[in-house]
């Protein structure tokens, strides 16, 4: 099964600068981050660089929850010790029988649902996910499960950068005239693949999904005002679900064949923290200044679900309060690509993103990939 896992996390006129990760991050002697000028040529400030505008946003996570107390019963663990260090207190996970493809067709129903529009309307679908339930991919069986089987539909990984790559990817063929409307999902289910006693992995992961829709414009007054998206390869052993098994040898004459599966995630917290606080406060400041805006025009920032010192780094890096952090966490747990999505959509069925607002988002996790997309909701 393909699949790659994250903490904590088309072509088209757009120029993406690309930085490494041991790339110095400029800062002033306050200690906050410096903004970058660097690639994007004449960003005109609450303009979309690209003309898609996201008009509905929708989630879901499966119903069966795992909480802090009971992880103190399989691990040598406490509900203080997690809470102190990832800020999660609760993770959602898929029950026996249940698919990754259920829960992101249902997020991906209720986003089509905010928008307005009917399934026959999208013409695209993008299904970010490291954990499919088939190999081959997922997004054909969740365009199906919504109700329009007939359009085209593939599957991106990019760990917990999915999501972002996945909005960047499906809002540039929109611009390109290419389709009309995109239902963009992050989805889940790295449950499946924790070693449920290994007390350093097993608290982090939870399962979920998210999903918005983006609808072509000649205009457009919301959706990416600007984006920047990096990977670096280097860093691959960090964070990782590699494949493992054994050698078999089918009808004889010496030749051989390896099968088995996946092996659990492992991950090294030490670097992963020091390379998402040292990449993400910089691939922020990157966005913003593509987009032609700087700090002081967001209005919410929303970054990958990993870990809540990770967040509290990053907003003081930027100078910014944690009150305009967006974060589920504590409910839901590391769900890698759902988790921009699915933050964002709670976020906006509760009032508290409203059409206008400007919402930094910064996706970052295993590849080692990282990015960041400035958004203006439009719905």
């Amino acid at each position: 099964m393909r699949v790659s896992a994250c903490i904590a996390a088309a072509c088209g006129a757009v120029h993406v600068a690309h930085a490494f990760v041991g790339a110095p991050v400029p800062t002033g002697s306050s200690g906050r981050v410096q903004q970058r000028h660097l690639s994007m040529s004449s960003p005109v400030a609450g303009k979309s660089l690209l003309k898609g505008r996201l008009i509905g946003s929708g989630s879901y996570a499966p119903p069966n929850t795992v909480s802090n107390l009971e992880l103190e019963k399989v691990v040598e663990t406490s509900d203080e010790w997690i809470t102190t260090r990832t800020g999660i207190k609760n993770r959602h996970v898929l029950a026996s029988g249940a698919g990754l493809s259920d829960i992101a067709a249902e997020a991906g129903r209720r986003a089509i649902q905010a928008a307005g529009v009917d399934a026959s309307d999208i013409d695209l679908v993008i299904l970010a996910s490291s954990s499919p339930d088939d190999l081959f991919g997922d997004a054909t069986t969740i365009a199906a499960a919504v109700g329009n089987q007939g359009l085209v539909a593939f599957d991106l990984t990019a760990a917990c950068s999915g999501f972002l790559f996945a909005t960047v990817t499906a809002s540039q063929f929109l611009t390109t005239g290419t389709y009309k409307r995109a239902l963009v999902l992050g989805a889940d289910a790295l449950s499946r693949w924790v070693e449920w006693d290994d007390r350093n992995t097993c608290i982090l992961f939870g399962d979920g999904a998210g999903a918005v829709v983006i609808e072509a414009c000649e205009e457009a007054d919301s959706g990416i005002l600007g984006f920047a998206l990096h990977s670096d390869g280097g860093g691959h052993e960090s964070l990782k679900l590699g494949y493992k098994g054994t050698k078999e040898t089918p009808l004889g004459g010496g030749k051989s064949v390896t099968t088995g599966q996946y092996a659990a995630i492992s991950m090294n917290g030490r670097e992963v923290y020091k390379f998402a606080t040292r990449e993400v406060p910089a691939v922020l400041l990157e966005a913003l200044d593509n987009a032609g805006l700087g700090v002081e025009d967001v209005d919410f920032l929303l970054l990958h679900q990993a870990n809540i010192r990770i967040m509290e780094a990053v907003a003081q890096r930027l100078g910014m309060s944690m009150d305009k952090v967006i974060t589920n966490l504590s409910e839901y747990g590391n769900t890698s690509a759902a988790s921009i999505p699915l933050a964002l959509d709670e976020a906006v069925r509760s009032g508290k993103v409203k059409k206008g607002d400007v919402i930094a988002c910064a996706g970052f996790g295993a590849g080692l990939s990282w990015g960041a997309a400035i958004l203006k909701w439009g719905a």
